[in-house]
């Protein structure tokens, strides 16, 4: 009887700390925050958390202005139609390179494997930032799956014919 007991207090307290733990797993799961967004670091790390929230108008407002440009419905279709999708990847920032008004942020993208016969794997790259006449800091160039291949590059033109066949 005695040992009856013993083992019920053993399993009885096993439940509690794997509730404990559902619990602590639960509260925890925070969402990412903004921060201040006056150095390159935090403007990169703002157009990341509004990719990751969805807000595709403020990861939007953190390009540059420039010629081709992306327009703000191709830039948000590109993400909604998986044409560049982040959702599977995790970015560390590294140090920032400063040259006057213009900033090289170091990055680390994490790809996080789907399948679970593959494995992720790790790629170091940079990001280029330029500071626009009010002072602000505004993305330039990032690396894939956060940057559309074709943005503020000129449209690729067919070659023109030239001659009969």
């Amino acid at each position: 009887m005695r040992q009856d007991r013993t083992l019920q207090v053993i399993f009885v307290v096993i439940l509690l700390i794997i509730a404990l733990a559902l619990g602590v797993f639960f509260t925890r799961r925070q969402t990412p925050r903004y921060m201040n967004d006056v150095s390159p670091k935090g403007v990169i790390h703002n157009y990341a958390v509004a990719l990751l929230l969805e807000d595709y108008e403020k990861a939007y407002s953190y390009l540059k202005e420039g010629e081709n440009k992306p327009s703000l419905g191709n830039f948000r279709n590109a993400f909604l139609t998986r044409q560049i999708d982040p959702t599977s990847t995790s970015l560390e920032i590294g140090s920032v390179r400063q040259n006057g008004d213009e900033a090289i942020v170091e990055l680390l993208i994490i790809h996080n494997s789907t399948d679970p016969l593959m494995r992720g794997f790790t790629e170091t790259n940079t990001a280029t930032l330029i500071r626009n006449s009010s002072g602000e800091w505004k993305i330039a160039n990032m690396p894939f799956p956060y940057w559309n291949w074709d943005w503020y590059n000129p449209p690729v033109e067919p070659p023109s014919k030239s001659g009969t066949d």
